[in-house]
């Protein structure tokens, strides 16, 4: 496999992002060695805040959220998907599969060996992290799930029908898009963090793959992933919170069907954000904060 990686001058004075950088390398099974990166702020011995971006993001998109979950003690750590900011790109589509995002980043939360974890994780972070929860649930304290889903094939909505077919013959990422699914204003500094890490096209694979990985067609070979996954999550007793924009069509719905599956989340207090959109990281930024050290305190 040929594998990619980000020049670090390209991270180079980003805005409100100022953080050093951590890496673990994990072996794919074909043997190839990949590098995840993440960021690591706050006491080493303190219990952690995962924090899991999606598509096309990187953990760039918690920079409004660090400071504020920082002041509360605890560790902040925010991960890049493989193929995503500064962690290792595979150059071919075909590399990458729903199989192997699922083992890197478990291969990746075991070799960090976090325990009595906080996840916050939103779109693909999602739907990676939740499958994380189900396979390893005695590492995780906590879940607070927003804009996301765990899909098990039940068909496509008319955004996703449009979106996966936009994608499946794209050779780059429309990132002219990506202010489309926030409220917020992005300035001119912030869209280039958000494309720093793709010098050119032929880092864009992941992401290009990603809509093509939505276990919503009843064929997608991620279904019976996703589908094993949900019954271990049917188990998850813990605190399970939900936060929700309101303008995301994206993850529409998923919000109360995990209300109503998962069994920690009955009884918790889940909140759909009015004027929030699918990045919902972008657009309420502090609200979301509020939310994540209240939920974190009232479960302790």
């Amino acid at each position: 496999m040929k594998v990619l990686r980000t020049p670090d001058d390209r991270f180079a004075n980003l805005p409100d992002f100022n953080y050093a950088p951590h890496y673990t390398t994990v072996r794919d099974e074909d043997g190839t060695e990949i590098r995840i990166h993440h960021i690591d702020e706050g006491p080493s011995d303190a219990e952690p805040i995962l924090l899991m971006h999606g598509n096309p993001t990187w953990a760039f998109l918690y920079r409004k959220m660090i400071p504020g979950l920082l002041k509360s003690g605890k560790r902040v750590i925010a991960v890049d998907l493989v193929g995503c900011g500064r962690s290792d790109k595979p150059a071919a589509k075909p590399d990458y599969t729903l199989a192997r995002h699922y083992d890197w980043m478990s291969k990746w939360l075991t070799a960090m060996n976090l325990q009595d974890i906080t996840l916050f994780c939103q779109d693909w972070g999602g739907t990676i992290g939740l499958y994380l929860v189900s396979a390893h649930p005695e590492r995780f304290a906590r879940v607070i799930a927003a804009n996301t889903g765990l899909p098990e094939g039940q068909g496509e909505s008319e955004f996703m029908k449009m979106w996966v077919g936009m994608m499946r013959a794209a050779t780059t990422f429309p990132f002219p898009m990506l202010p489309q699914g926030m409220v917020h204003k992005l300035t001119d500094a912030e869209f280039a963090a958000y494309m720093a890490p793709f010098p050119s096209d032929e880092y864009m694979s992941g992401i290009i793959s990603f809509p093509l990985l939505i276990a919503v067609q009843s064929d997608n070979p991620g279904v019976p992933l996703n589908k094993a996954a949900w019954v271990s999550l049917e188990k998850f007793d813990k605190p399970f919170l939900t936060l929700f924009g309101a303008l995301d069509p994206v993850a529409k719905g998923a919000d109360v069907a995990m209300q109503k599956r998962i069994p920690g989340a009955k009884g918790q207090p889940h909140h759909v954000f009015p004027n929030a959109h699918h990045f919902i990281q972008e657009d309420v930024p502090e609200g979301l904060v509020a939310h994540i050290l209240k939920f974190i305190k009232s479960t302790s």
